[in-house]
């Protein structure tokens, strides 16, 4: 049911397949145990053009959308779980940012459950 979505500049899928980049997030994510096997859904999208400020540097961000019912330290968590891998494997990039929404159980639907 976790929805994680890497947005990243470009030349960050040059330097680590994007492949390799979401195992890494999936596996990082899994490891919480804050999931069931098998729900965790990682998604990447890199962008040319973009703009943070006065700088071109490169960057990774990550929102991730997980259902309600986590406590606010177990979101920490796995936001510095995540972030922690990321650094490893791109130590020269700046920007590395991750944030998290809560899905309400009560709005949420997909076509399994009409």
């Amino acid at each position: 049911m976790p929805h994680f979505v890497i947005d990243c500049s470009d030349d960050i899928i040059t330097v680590i397949s994007p492949r390799e980049i979401m195992q890494n997030v999936y596996d990082a994510a899994e490891a919480t145990q804050l999931f069931d096997i098998g729900d965790i859904k990682v998604r990447i999208n890199s962008y040319k053009h973009y703009n943070i400020g006065k700088t071109k540097d490169d960057f990774i961000h990550i929102f991730a959308n997980i259902m309600e019912g986590r406590t606010t330290l177990q979101k920490a968590q796995l936001s510095k779980s995540i972030i922690a891998e990321l650094k490893i494997l791109f130590p020269n990039v700046s920007i590395i940012s991750m944030n998290i929404r809560d899905f309400e159980k009560a709005t949420y639907c997909n076509k399994s459950m009409v």
